[in-house]
C-alpha cells in the first residue's frame, strides 16, 4: 500500500502565516520604536534571511513529511507559496499600519528617501516637492510590486533549498 503524497500548500500555508505573523511583529515592533519609516538596507537584508530560513525549513519539512524524498519543483511550489502568503500578510498590515494606524507614514518614508539627494544638492526644494507629490499618488502601486518581489524571492530561496535538500526516488 502507498502512502499519499504531502501537498505542498499545506506547508506553504503552514510556514507562510509563520512568516507573515514574524513580519507583522517585526513591523509592530519598529512602528513602537519609531523605525517603520527607516530605509536601513540592514533592515531588508535582515527580512530576506528571515524569510530564506523559514522557507528552508518549510521545504525541510515538506521533505521529511515525503519520506525524504524532494524535488526542485516541489521545492520552488513550497518556496513561492511560504512567500505569497507572509507578502499577502505584510501588506495587508501594512495598508492598515498606512491607512489608520499612521497615515503619515508614506509621507516620513518619502521624506527619508529623497532627503539625502536634497542635502546634497541633487534636487531642488521644489523638486523633492514635486517627487514627493507624485510618489504619494502613485503609494498603491508599492502593494503589487511587494507581492511580485516577494515572489521571486520565494522562487529564488524555494530553488535554493530544492538544490540543497534535493532527493529523488529511487526508480524501482
Amino acid at each position: 500500500m502507498e502512502a499519499t503524497q504531502p501537498k505542498t500548500g499545506k506547508f506553504a500555508l503552514n510556514y507562510g502565516l509563520i512568516l507573515g505573523g514574524i513580519s507583522v511583529v517585526f513591523g509592530i515592533l519598529l512602528y513602537t520604536q519609531d523605525l517603520h519609516t527607516s530605509q536601513s538596507p540592514a533592515l531588508m537584508v535582515f527580512n530576506i534571511v528571515i524569510m530564506g530560513v523559514l522557507i528552508f525549513l518549510g521545504v525541510q519539512a515538506f521533505k521529511k513529511a515525503n519520506e525524504t524524498y524532494l524535488t526542485i519543483g516541489e521545492a520552488i511550489k513550497v518556496g513561492v507559496g511560504i512567500a505569497l502568503i507572509a507578502a499577502i500578510i505584510g501588506i495587508l498590515y501594512s495598508y492598515i499600519l498606512t491607512s489608520f494606524i499612521d497615515p503619515d507614514a508614506p509621507s516620513k518614508i518619502m521624506d527619508a528617501r529623497l532627503a539625502p539627494a536634497l542635502e546634497s544638492g541633487d534636487i531642488t526644494q521644489e523638486q523633492f516637492d514635486q517627487q514627493k507629490e507624485q510618489s504619494l499618488k502613485f503609494w498603491w502601486m508599492g502593494y503589487p510590486v511587494i507581492l511580485i518581489f516577494n515572489i521571486i524571492l520565494g522562487l529564488v530561496l524555494g530553488l535554493i533549498s530544492g538544490l540543497i535538500l534535493k532527493k529523488a526516488k529511487p526508480a524501482y
